[in-house]
């Protein structure tokens, strides 16, 4: 019965890390279909959302089994509750690929980003990739040091999420209000993947240490 268990435990991580598969993969085809104006791309990443949603809804299901029917305590219950807590962040992180590939289709057949703006947002697409890419990594490894990099990583997509704001402000801005809104939301959506990738990494520092470190 405990190896059952322990196999669930572990079964967790599995899922957790497919999820990180499937959001990086969202992201990085949400990011072109945005610059590219390819709407078959943008739908086939909306419709793709059901299947983050699907391995939550799994790894929620298992959390409460094995809660009920195994009374995790200690090392255990903190790794079932940080799991859920992954699980919610990963999906929200899809959620927001989702998002800006509904930009895209909106916007379609013409980009939503002006030429001037498209490496800022080609670089918030790398940088989201490489925080999921080690969020990945951190889950599997419990590398808590992997895990604060990440934070590094959220800064510069902070930086470039306010550089967004210095561009839109400025008085040469020509491209009117509907396509300052677009860069308004889709920045928001790329500055909050991040967030949320940061949040995996402070809870897999929880899960090994016990502690969490400051904002």
């Amino acid at each position: 019965m405990r190896d059952a268990y322990h196999d669930e435990l572990e079964a967790l991580t599995d899922r957790l890390v497919e999820m990180t598969r499937l959001v990086r993969s969202a992201v990085s085809r949400s990011t072109t279909a945005l610059l590219d104006a390819d709407l078959q791309l943008a739908e086939n990443v909306i419709s793709r959302d059901e299947e983050v949603n699907r391995l939550y809804a799994e790894i929620e299901t298992s959390i409460y089994e094995v809660m009920a029917t195994q009374q995790p305590v200690a090392v255990d219950l903190r790794t079932v509750i940080t799991a859920l807590r992954m699980a919610s962040n990963l999906e929200r992180m899809g959620d927001h690929a989702e998002h800006i590939a509904k930009v895209a289709r909106m916007r379609h057949p013409e980009s939503a980003i002006p030429a001037e703006l498209r490496d800022t947002f080609v670089e918030m697409g790398a940088i989201a990739e490489r925080l999921i890419v080690k969020t990945g990594s951190c889950i599997v490894s419990r590398d808590v040091e992997m895990a604060k990099e990440l934070e590094s990583d959220d800064d510069a997509m902070d930086r470039l999420h306010r550089r967004l704001f210095r561009v839109l402000l400025d008085k040469g801005w020509s491209h009117g209000i509907e396509a300052a809104i677009d860069i308004t939301l889709v920045g928001r959506y790329y500055e909050r993947y991040a967030d949320h990738a940061v949040s995996v990494a402070r809870d897999v520092v929880y899960l090994v240490t016990g502690s969490r470190y400051p904002d």
